[in-house]
């Protein structure tokens, strides 16, 4: 065992080193033109004030860096970039920096190559990020951190999949695809991370069953209220029912934490009754309301702050600019508020869902012994 365990690490090891040797040397898998900074001058700087008083710098630079693919690999090309000192909406480059660019097409015989910046190229930035979860996963969870990394690419890729069928066939439900992926998801993170066992079987049902009912609480209540207080602008951009994928979003949103609940209630319930086998029914009952009044007030206020720290950029960009208090809050927090609570009421119904489904796999283990 010791043995398989060395070489999962030296084969995991290798697959690191060579994955970051691959993501620094990847420019010929990219159609778009590629560019290293390798100069960097900064020309003009200018002081701006608008009407609200808001101060801001803007800079300009003058960069040459260096083509890493295409045609013209290996060419020097000059570019320009204007950015601010809040960087919004735009990046100071510095040298090693590399971009996507767009090469002019208008170069003459005796000029350098000229042309202007799409964006950032950030794809090993986030491979240096997605090893960093990976280790740490590993490190605290062990096998079963493994199979959480397994599950959560099965996850993204089901996910991913179940999007991209909805957006070719529009005219099915979006709730009926987001209902399928949540069983699915459920079912095999569970299933992957605690194995085939009844404190699995007693989690996936009542995940299921309090996401289910969450999602009903809410759709009925927004459907009581006609949706008064909830402002759907910020989905302006879609091009598919706003509220339709409002409620997929309440849906999947309430996932995660009702089935931390769940598992966390069926793994409590099933570690007391391994324990101590002659613990009455009643004793797992009151311990079990214990753990989750406990981690009831915790789970919600993740979920708040999750949900609302996402609004902070545009609360500050509303309140520079001087808009109302209660017209900023209610613009950029009724949506978020409404997610947060759709999962809160996902968690305290989940709880003695958990509970009791959890109470009655124990009650026919017992049995059966």
């Amino acid at each position: 065992m010791a043995f398989k365990y060395k070489l999962f690490y030296i084969i995991l090891f290798l697959c690191f080193v060579a994955s970051i040797v691959f993501i620094h040397n990847n420019y010929s898998f990219y159609e778009r033109p590629i560019a290293k900074v390798v100069e960097v001058e900064l020309q003009d700087k200018t002081e701006i004030v608008d009407g609200f008083e808001n101060k801001d710098t803007l800079f300009t630079q003058y960069i040459i860096a260096e083509i890493k693919n295409g045609e013209e690999k290996g060419s020097l090309i000059h570019l320009v970039n204007e950015y601010s000192a809040s960087k919004a909406y735009d990046y100071e480059f510095r040298v090693g920096n590399e971009l996507f660019v767009k090469i002019d097409a208008n170069k003459q015989e005796d000029t350098h190559l000229t042309g202007t910046i799409i964006e950032v190229k950030r794809d090993k930035y986030i491979l240096i990020a997605a090893w960093l979860f990976v280790f740490i996963l590993l490190l605290v969870g062990k096998k079963q951190g493994l199979f959480s990394i397994f599950s959560l690419i099965i996850n993204a890729i089901l996910l991913s999949y179940a999007l991209d069928f909805y957006l070719n066939k529009p005219d099915r439900s979006l709730l009926l695809i987001c209902s399928i992926g949540i069983i699915l998801f459920t079912i095999l993170s569970l299933l992957l991370v605690n194995g085939l066992n009844e404190k699995t079987y007693s989690a996936i049902i009542a995940t299921l069953i309090g996401t289910f009912v969450s999602l009903a609480v809410a759709y009925v209540v927004i459907t009581f209220t006609s949706g008064k207080g909830l402002r759907y602008e910020e989905l302006q951009f879609i091009t598919r029912p706003y509220k339709t994928v409002f409620m997929a979003g309440l849906f999947i949103g309430s996932l995660g934490a009702v089935m931390d609940v769940a598992i966390t209630m069926s793994s409590t319930i099933f570690g007391l009754y391994e324990k101590n086998n002659n613990i009455s029914i009643k004793a797992l009952v009151k311990s079990g309301m214990e753990v989750g009044r406990d981690i009831m007030g915790t789970m919600t206020n993740i979920l708040f702050f999750a949900y609302i720290s996402g609004s902070i950029p545009l609360l500050i960009l509303y309140f520079k600019n001087a808009s109302p208090l209660g017209f900023t809050l209610n613009m950029n927090l009724s949506l978020e508020l409404a997610r947060a609570l759709a999962g809160g009421i996902g968690i305290a119904l989940t709880i003695p869902i958990g509970l009791y489904t959890t109470i009655f796999f124990v009650s026919r283990k017992r049995a059966r012994s």
